[in-house]
């Protein structure tokens, strides 16, 4: 391929639910369409084809529908943004519902498949015309850390939506291990320079990507195998969902954790607000299974003393026992302790008492902060407040300081499934105003 043709499609009639857009395809291009050519048709008028148009007064609630999750939001002067996953797994504003080039009143929803619907303007242009030809549904997207809008394809039929280059050479003989491209996106980006937002032309043609139509019976696997899977993602949490992120796992799979990844976790706990500028956070990081069996065991024995003092039978002693199996199932152990290094001292045990609670604060601060960037790292926690009952057989097992407070214990590692859904707690339950 030395060269590429691009054209809009003119002469399109205003579309209304219902239409044929196949049909109203083939008559604007007037046969002007070749094997190997591909189709470029904006969302919009495939939405108004299948009847995805709302009146304007269910915008927010059209938003609200179609989001599975909100990844940032932000109020300006003209009123709110939400950022948001829709259930294509498309991450964009408002959930791709538009109010341009609609008629006044009303709002355009995204195709509700938008693979389908390129995979059926295929095959009409392919009866009726008798071309073999791909088609891409193209939508435009705001960029994470640039400005500007741009088309990317949000339904593909008859050509790779990517083009893996890995495994190959460049023209030094440098091999290439990482480089998969975004081929359908680029095509509707290249599309978008003859359509245009306000040119009222919704369709393009691309020519000269004879090697990338496939075959009239194979539509491919779509737009979206563009949709990055959650697990490969390193920028998933939004502003909005960060604190969301964090959820307590406690199955985990045996693949080891990056210690460098545990150590800006902590790096992380540390920024949490203390008392007079201290810094009241150490973390034990046990790294190798033997301390962390160590601990366990020590803590296990230490509980089963407790139980028997207390009368509960063997039995009963076992099951709640089991109940730490968790920690025994991470394959990394964080251990916070809290430090009271510069705290103040008072005479009187009311203030003393104040003092403590001042960092105990700071020290759950610093924990929250941990859990957090764990969730962000990629991996899953779960805090348990076990070594809290047992702070010297901790203190013992670890070689710690007599100063060194042990704050519970917490096990990281990769989850083993995602973590249940849960529903949302409702904040004015826990809330007062005077």
């Amino acid at each position: 391929m030395t060269h590429l043709q691009i054209w809009g499609v003119q002469g399109l009639p205003e579309v209304v639910e219902g239409n044929d857009l196949a049909a109203l395809i083939a008559a604007a291009l007037r046969a002007g369409l070749a094997d190997g050519d591909v189709v470029v048709v904006t969302s919009k008028i495939v939405s108004k084809a299948e009847g995805r148009v709302l009146v304007a007064d269910d915008r927010e609630k059209a938003i609200d529908a179609e989001t599975v999750r909100v990844v940032a939001r932000r109020t300006h002067a003209r009123g709110e943004t939400r950022i948001v996953e829709t259930r294509h797994g498309l991450v964009l504003a408002a959930a791709g519902v538009d109010s341009s080039n609609t008629a006044a009143g009303t709002v355009l929803l995204l195709p509700e498949d938008p693979d389908a619907s390129a995979g059926r303007i295929r095959s009409g242009l392919r009866e009726l015309l008798d071309v073999n030809v791909g088609v891409i549904v193209s939508d435009t997207l705001g960029r994470p850390w640039r400005n500007g809008l741009t088309d990317a394809a949000i339904g593909v039929a008859g050509l790779p939506p990517l083009d893996d280059l890995r495994g190959r050479s460049d023209a030094y003989g440098n091999r290439l291990d990482a480089t998969v491209t975004a081929i359908a996106d680029e095509i509707a980006a290249a599309a978008e320079l003859v359509k245009g937002k306000l040119a009222g032309v919704p369709v393009a043609v691309v020519r000269g990507l004879n090697h990338l139509v496939t075959a009239p019976d194979e539509d491919g696997p779509g737009g979206r195998a563009l949709v990055r899977p959650p697990a490969e993602d390193m920028f998933r949490y939004g502003s909005a969902e960060v604190l969301h992120a964090r959820r307590t796992i406690r199955e985990f799979t045996d693949d080891a954790v990056d210690p460098e990844a545990i150590r800006r976790a902590v790096a992380a706990a540390i920024t949490a607000p203390a008392p007079h500028h201290t810094t009241p956070w150490r973390f034990v990081l046990l790294e190798s299974a033997g301390s962390r069996t160590r601990l366990l065991d020590a803590m296990r024995d230490a509980w089963i003393a407790d139980l028997r003092r207390d009368g509960f039978t063997e039995e009963s002693i076992a099951r709640r026992t089991a109940r730490g199996d968790v920690l025994r199932r991470a394959p990394y152990l964080v251990v916070p302790c809290l430090v009271m290094d510069g705290s103040h001292e008072y005479p009187d045990e009311r203030r003393a008492r104040a003092e403590r609670e001042m960092f105990l604060v700071a020290m759950g601060a610093g924990v929250e902060n941990l859990l957090v960037a764990l969730a962000v790292e990629g991996l899953g926690s779960c805090w348990v407040s076990s070594t809290m009952f047992c702070s010297e057989v901790v203190r013992k097992a670890l070689e710690l300081p007599e100063s060194w407070d042990p704050m519970g214990a917490v096990g990281v590692g990769h989850a083993a499934a995602p973590p249940r859904d849960r529903p949302p707690r409702d904040p004015s339950s826990f809330i007062q105003t005077r």
